[in-house]
């Protein structure tokens, strides 16, 4: 998620189930449970327990990327809200 997010910063969720175009969502990889992504939100389809949206990449061309292109639409449900970005919460190697 860089620039927005870069290694060693953390991120405090909340489970807010209305999912808006733009903000960072933190949702389980669907095919490795456990594996959490930060995603930007792109487009928004459906609403209440069956909204699902486009999980988007702040920097698409870096390597390795996943995001709703290899994934598809990702469901709201379960995802998280990122209200606070924390800078340098975790040294990294």
């Amino acid at each position: 998620m860089r620039p927005t997010l870069e290694p060693g910063d953390g991120v405090i969720g909340v489970a807010i189930p209305r999912v808006r175009t733009g903000e960072l969502r933190v949702v389980e990889h669907p095919q490795r449970p456990g594996l959490w992504l930060v995603k930007r939100v792109g487009a928004v389809e459906g609403r209440g327990a069956d909204c699902r949206f486009e999980a988007v990449s702040d920097n698409a061309v870096a390597v390795g990327v996943v995001d709703s292109r290899r994934l598809g639409l990702l469901r709201a449900a379960g995802s998280y809200r990122v209200i606070r970005v924390l800078r340098g919460v975790r040294e990294t190697a």
